[in-house]
């Protein structure tokens, strides 16, 4: 038996205070929440660098790790962040340096990587005892000033060495670079930019401070992907995203269409959406292949080097390629959406969603904090040296006495100090002066820097005391780093590209994702459907269920669609592509479309949206609609024609020739003119037969002039010429009379 454990009775050592668990499960996560938010997941908009991405710039600095420098062992760094910094896993933290250095990640890198780094294919890098590492330019950049005070530093988390809270940040980081992270109740997601365009805004913002983001986005264009692409929103969407600071991009792959000679041609990807692993695309294409869903293109190849190329065989030479793009970009990551979440950390304390103009601005600020901390550290040097430099003056004109003072006397500091009026800080340095030191030429020198540290205070002081002179210092260091990464360096180039969608048939794309082939669509009385491959000519050896048989069956292809109208007046509209197949008896069609348990299939066809349709009712009600009208684009249908219980929809027929023939239950026929029943989107109808008992049985639309004609139960084919449909030619909503002699006795037409 184990020893058991007691609570503390009272007046005993420990105590252990009860607390509420609701209470203390807040208190916990919400500590949690802060610490992932402030600490690892939202960049600081000053700098836009995380915690992990700021003490690696931090260490490396330390390392000396300059671009003019050598390279160190990234083990070697990560070892640095780790002990010193960051105490979370070295795995972590070489995952965010190598992402630093990989130029498809990174629009601006800001670590020069040496040895594999991975590649946009998705495969890793290499282990860190492998790699080697040091500061690009642009780090240099963000780092720039830190050792002049012009950031706050703050304790390590041992406490044993101090870090910076944040960087000069001289390079517009957040923007140009981006960033991504997902925190506790919060997300934030930032495109990268060019380097020159956010230049340019901030010097716009600098001399406008009320200028509306749209005036901001004449110089940013929008996002600078570094693997390029081709981004088709409108400019009034980009707009909205960047005044709003959320929204999103859709970035399309560069392509273009390359001659092979005799006709033939295929089409080159050189450019595909930030974020997309090339390997994983060129598989997705591939799956899609095998499972026959792009029946446009016969083949991938991937031939890609140092450059990507993606090469897209289609099935023939009379392929349009825009179509064969289109599908491809529905269906695969040739075209994917890059959110815009700009939820940044304002000031390094609060998380705050900030416009285009909100981010530059703060930037700028930033820039002015830290411009104003270095003057002041600067001016603080510079009257240093000029107390010293000023005891040295004094030194060189009595420096006989000096020498004597400093020979005969016991305590000679003391002694300078009251007989010039030295500060302790002069006097050290006069003791400390070599002999070389005392040449006459050595006291020029000592003047001059003298009157230059003078004069360099004097600007000091005026800038610190002129806010005009301190944003115009800012612009004249925006106007260098534009100077450094603009459009003309190789770097500073643009590289994503802005165009409109092309315009394209929305039919012709969806046929192009579908591979087309005959089908037979099969319908029972009960309502299952299903579609048999081929156009089955005999269709005697089809099987239904019990008590079920065939009610109709119609030829089609896998890219029509299947019109449905049920009793209730709703059209349903199904791919041909996706009804069930042949094997079994099918599916039933509530299962495919959500058609009310009290409604019956009245008829189904394929679509053809240059027809028109005439419905009508049991209650010899009905109307003329536009074929193209009826098409359905959710499950729950569309209402085309309003039918009140007992009432409903009885027929659907194709409008043909100009005369319509319409029996009732009475056996009663009646003959009028197409052009009296109106055309209409939606409704009720006209009323297109009177009866006094029963409704309506049958309808046929034909041409007066070559006659009507039914068929018999033996499929005698009997016709009646115009002259003798002359007894049934009627108005519209009239009785008619009984049908010809030879009519069939269903009362249909067979």
């Amino acid at each position: 038996m184990g020893k058991r454990l007691l609570p503390p009775q009272d007046g005993g050592g420990d105590h252990i205070e009860p607390v509420d668990l609701k209470k203390a499960l807040e208190e916990r996560y919400l500590a949690y929440a802060l610490s992932t938010i402030m600490h690892r997941a939202l960049p600081d908009v000053r700098d836009g660098l995380k915690p992990v991405h700021r003490r690696i710039m931090h260490a490396m600095r330390l390392l000396r790790l300059n671009p003019d420098q050598g390279f160190a062992k990234c083990a070697r760094i990560v070892g640095e962040v780790m002990g010193k910094f960051h105490p979370h896993g070295d795995q972590s933290i070489y995952d965010a340096l190598v992402r630093l250095a990989q130029d498809f990640s990174m629009r601006y890198p800001l670590v020069d990587g040496q040895g594999n780094f991975g590649n946009i294919d998705g495969d890793n890098a290499a282990a860190m005892r492998y790699t080697e590492a040091r500061m690009t330019d642009v780090a240099t950049e963000l780092l720039a000033g830190i050792t002049e005070d012009a950031v706050d530093y703050r304790p390590t988390y041992n406490e044993e060495d101090e870090e910076p809270v944040v960087l000069p940040g001289a390079f517009p980081n957040l923007l140009a670079n981006g960033s991504s992270g997902i925190a506790v109740g919060m997300a934030t997601s930032i495109p990268p930019h060019n380097a020159a365009e956010l230049c340019d805004a901030a010097l716009h913002l600098i001399e406008h401070r009320d200028a509306p983001v749209a005036k901001l986005m004449d110089f940013v264009q929008g996002p600078d992907f570094p693997t390029g692409g081709i981004i088709v929103d409108s400019r009034a969407s980009i707009l909205e995203a960047y005044e709003t600071g959320r929204g999103g991009f859709r970035v399309r792959s560069k392509w273009s269409q390359e001659d092979q000679g005799r006709g033939t041609w295929s089409i080159v990807v050189t450019e595909i959406p930030y974020g997309v692993q090339k390997a994983r695309l060129i598989e997705k294409i591939a799956e899609l292949l095998m499972a026959r869903k792009l029946p446009l293109l016969e083949d991938v190849r991937d031939e890609s080097a140092e450059d990507i190329r993606v090469v897209l065989v289609p099935k023939s030479r009379s392929v349009d390629p825009g179509i064969l793009m289109e599908s491809l970009f529905k269906l695969t990551e040739l075209e994917s959406r890059f959110p815009l979440n700009m939820n940044v950390l304002s000031r390094g304390k609060v998380p705050n969603v900030l416009s285009l103009k909100g981010v530059l601005q703060e930037w700028l600020d930033h820039r002015r904090d830290v411009l104003i901390r270095r003057s002041k550290h600067r001016l603080g040097e510079i009257e240093r040296r000029l107390e010293i430099l000023a005891g040295y003056l004094i030194a060189y004109l009595n420096i006989d006495e000096v020498i004597k003072i400093i020979r005969e006397e016991d305590e000679p500091k003391q002694v300078m100090m009251a007989r010039w009026s030295l500060t302790d800080t002069q006097a050290e340095a006069i003791l400390n002066m070599r002999l070389r030191a005392l040449r006459k030429l050595e006291e020029f020198e000592i003047r001059k820097e003298f009157d230059g540290l003078s004069a360099e205070k004097t600007q000091i002081e005026a800038l610190l005391a002129s806010d005009a002179k301190q944003w115009s210092t800012i612009k004249w260091e925006v106007a260098n780093l534009r100077e450094k990464f603009g459009p003309a360096t190789e770097i500073g180039k643009r590289r994503t590209q802005f165009a409109d969608a092309p315009e394209h048939d929305l039919t012709d794309i969806a046929h192009a994702m579908i591979e087309r082939e005959p089908v037979t669509v099969v319908v029972s009385e009960k309502g299952w459907l299903r579609a048999m491959k081929g156009h089955l000519a005999d269709l005697s050896t089809l099987t239904f269920k019990e008590g079920d048989s065939l009610k109709l069956a119609f030829h089609a292809q896998t890219t029509d669609k299947v019109l449905v109208f049920t009793t209730g007046g709703k059209f349903y509209t199904i791919g041909a592509d996706r009804l069930p197949g042949g094997r079994g008896h099918g599916e039933p069609i509530r299962i495919i479309v959500d058609m009310d348990n009290d409604q019956d299939i009245v008829t189904a066809f394929v679509h053809d949206p240059k027809r028109k349709l005439l419905l009508a009712s049991h209650d010899a009600n009905g109307f003329i609609v536009p074929e193209e009208d009826v098409v359905a684009n959710t499950r729950k249908g569309k209402q085309v024609m309003n039918v009140k219980a007992p009432d409903e929809a009885k027929r659907c027929v194709p409008v043909t020739g100009d005369h319509l023939a319409i029996v009732g239950e009475n056996r009663k026929m009646l003959v009028f003119a197409l052009s009296e029943i109106p055309e209409m989107g939606r409704g009720k109808g006209v009323r297109l037969q009177k009866y006094k008992d029963g409704g309506l049985l049958d309808l046929k639309p034909f041409t007066l002039e070559t006659g009507l004609s039914w068929q018999d139960s033996a499929d005698r084919t009997f016709t009646r010429s115009r002259e003798e449909l002359a007894e049934w030619i009627g108005a519209r909503a009239s009785a008619g009379r009984m049908v010809p002699k030879g009519f069939p006795r269903t009362g249909k037409f067979g």
